[in-house]
Parts: structure tokens; sequence; C-alpha cells
């Protein structure tokens, strides 16, 4: 029997949360929904899930140019979540499950944090496994769109010196928390996968991002993928 996976669901669409949380499997508890930027980031906060589903587009206030609701949902919610936890990284992970199929919207919601993206014509058993995927710290996308992401992030041809170059920076223990964080994990996660303390954690990941020259998890994750180390 899979793990239960607690998840919120975020579409402006009443009849479509409805239809969606008929539709997943019995190990998935819905434990909150929200219908535009706003009330998400309040119910993602307060509820504090496993997996966030969102859609793209989403109603209740103006974005940047070139970003979106469901983005805006990420980053918002990610930064409330880390200051109701006192500053320590969220276990929350959101995937996008929206209509669109657009490389923009794509890459979009991945740059802000998401961990997956797939379109509404899934299935109720298809969303069901991308949730449990997701929320077992891997990276999940419908076939169409996968593309999109590697077109976004991927390394040319001929790069993979230079990676290599760069990890040679990194120890072997600092390349294990890399990847580890780079997929998701919370420093918590990543110090009960490695058996070190989560403060241990923290000091490695702040060599990471020093040694690389990059300044967020994001950036980090973004760096990997780009360099196939995922």
């Amino acid at each position: 029997m899979a793990e239960r996976v607690r998840v919120v669901i975020v579409d402006d669409h009443s009849i479509f949360r409805s239809g969606l949380k008929a539709d997943l499997d019995e190990t998935i508890e819905v434990v909150g929904e929200a219908h535009d930027v706003e009330s998400a980031v309040a119910v993602v906060t307060d509820a504090a899930p496993d997996v966030v589903l969102l859609d793209v587009h989403l109603p209740g206030v103006a974005v940047p140019v070139g970003t979106s609701g469901g983005a805006e949902v990420i980053r918002r919610a990610a930064a409330s979540l880390r200051q109701a936890q006192d500053g320590a990284e969220t276990s929350t992970r959101f995937l996008a499950l929206s209509v669109s199929d657009k490389a923009e919207d794509v890459v979009g919601v991945i740059r802000a944090g998401a961990r997956g993206y797939i379109t509404k014509g899934s299935s109720g058993a298809d969303v069901s496994r991308a949730v449990h995927a997701v929320a077992g710290g891997d990276a999940v996308f419908s076939p169409k769109l996968a593309g999109f992401v590697l077109d976004a992030f991927g390394a040319p041809v001929g790069e993979t010196a230079s990676a290599n170059d760069e990890l040679d920076r990194l120890s072997a223990r600092e390349q294990e928390v890399m990847r580890l964080i780079a997929r998701g994990y919370a420093y918590k996660e990543v110090a009960a996968e490695l058996f070190i303390s989560t403060k241990t954690v923290e000091t490695h990941v702040s060599a990471v991002l020093r040694k690389l020259q990059l300044s967020s998890r994001h950036e980090l994750t973004a760096w990997a993928n780009a360099r196939r180390l995922l």
C-alpha cells in the first residue's frame, strides 16, 4: 500500500476541483482547495501539504509580465511556508496541472520551483501517480512537455567537460548533498538519507552555493538539470 499523500488543489473552476478530487485514488487526501492566488497562498501555508496541484493561470493578483498566477503561488507560498517554519526549507512540493501546453508556461512554473507539469488531459490514475512521484522527490512531466524543459535547462553538446570541472570544486559529500537538494529534498530528509545532522547539511549547502556561485536552491536545481546531474 502506497503512503498517504496530503494534497491541496488550486484551480479557479470549482467543477474541475470536484471532479479531480473524486478521480484521485484513495491514497491521496485532499486537505484544502483554493481558487485564486491569494486563497492558494493562505490555504497552502495553513495546511502545509505534501503536494500542491495547481493550475498555471489563476486570477487574484497582477503578476509580472512573462510569469503566471501559478508561478506566483509557488514563489509566495514557498516563502510563506519557510517563514512559518522559522526559515527551514519546506517539504511541500508543487505540481502544475494545466490545460496549457505552451513552452513558456511550462518553463515559467519550473523556474518558479514546480517539480513537474502535466496536462488536464491526464487520467485520475495518471495524476495520482504523478502526485506520489513528486511527493517522493521525483520530477514528472507529460511526455510532450519534457522536451520544453530539456530545451530550457539542457546543456549544449560539448559542455560535459565544463560540468566536470565545476563538480571537481565540490567534495564527494558536497556532491551527494547537492544532488539531493537539487531534487527537492528538505534539509532534514537529506540528513536522514546521509546519516548526518541537519546543521551539517546546511553547512554543505552553503559551501555548494558559494563554490558554484549560485544564490538559491532553485538556481541549484536549474544548474543540476542543465548538466544532466539529476
